[in-house]
């Protein structure tokens, strides 16, 4: 058998993450006839088939099923060894992955960045928003560094830090400025606008109003912008966290409310994997969101009181 490469195991790995040849190629920044050649020699090399080509689709032989276990883990030990270099450089300088779940990142990720590249010019930070299921398949596979989630997790192979915690708030129409906040039961008896299915911040929003399931007239948006909007045109209300106040309601015609205890809230932390050899320097990174977190409250109060005055 000739010795493997790690680009074939790499070309190998974005293959069996697209299922197709095209995307992968894309992803891995090369020509699709380049990645298919890689595949075939990584094939001849070990003398199996590892994929089953059709014109519509890719499949994993068995043998590509179970060598893709094996290249993820063998792909983030190389990862790592220049994790253990830039560890004992005592540094913080190239690529930085870090993921953020969309209710916190566009929030909160302007000032975590700039306060990075001022104080770490070496760094490449390269930021992936999606939902949390996603980032903690994509740190267990090495495709991530960190992540800023909400917590708790409680993943056996993942390091949580919480960073802090903060309130919801309810958004109504202008008209209702004023008025006292509905309490949960009262909450449920109105219109309540939610982000779609996957996001946890809409899990959290029904847990605070005690619903097990969707109500069948409760509405959905795809980002905390579309439910202020809704909210502002006289659809419903809704509930957003704290950080996204200043960005999210000054375009729409409606007011906040604080609740009365017990308020609904959640926990924001970093996370990453237990057996990164950077765990200090992401601890240094955990604070620097910490400090950010804490700079955007103190802007927004102001915000707050003038929108529920």
């Amino acid at each position: 058998m000739r010795n493997l490469t790690l680009r074939q195991l790499r070309y190998f790995d974005a293959l069996v993450r697209h299922l197709h040849f095209g995307r992968a190629a894309e992803a891995c920044a090369v020509s699709q006839p380049a990645l298919s050649v890689q595949i075939r020699e990584l094939e001849t090399s070990l003398g199996v088939d590892l994929v089953e080509r059709s014109a519509r689709r890719v499949r994993l032989t068995r043998s590509g099923d179970l060598l893709a276990r094996r290249v993820r883990d063998i792909l983030r030990s190389v990862d790592e060894l220049g994790d253990i270099a830039q560890a004992a450089r005592d540094g913080l300088a190239g690529p930085l992955r870090i993921g953020v779940i969309p209710t916190i990142a566009p929030y909160l990720l302007p000032g975590i960045i700039c306060e990075l590249t001022h104080l770490h010019p070496g760094l490449d930070i390269r930021v992936r928003e999606t939902l949390t299921p996603n980032l903690i398949e994509e740190l267990e596979e090495g495709r991530l560094d960190a992540a800023i989630v909400a917590l708790p997790l409680a993943e056996s192979t993942l390091t949580e830090v919480e960073l802090f915690s903060e309130e919801f708030v309810l958004v109504r129409p202008a008209e209702d400025a004023g008025k006292p906040a509905p309490d949960s039961e009262k909450l449920r008896e109105m219109r309540l606008l939610l982000l779609e299915e996957g996001h946890c911040f809409r899990n959290q929003a029904l847990s605070f109003c005690n619903m097990h399931s969707t109500p069948r007239e409760m509405l959905e948006g795809s980002s905390l912008s579309t439910l202020v909007q809704m909210v502002g045109a006289g659809i419903g209300v809704t509930l957003i966290p704290e950080m996204a106040m200043a960005v999210e309601i000054g375009s729409a015609s409606v007011s906040i409310a604080r609740f009365e205890d017990p308020k609904p809230s959640r926990r924001i932390g970093m996370i990453w994997r237990k057996t990164s050899p950077l765990a200090r320097q992401y601890h240094e990174i955990s604070e620097i969101v910490r400090r950010q977190a804490s700079i955007q409250r103190a802007r927004r109060d102001p915000v707050a009181r003038r929108r529920s005055a």
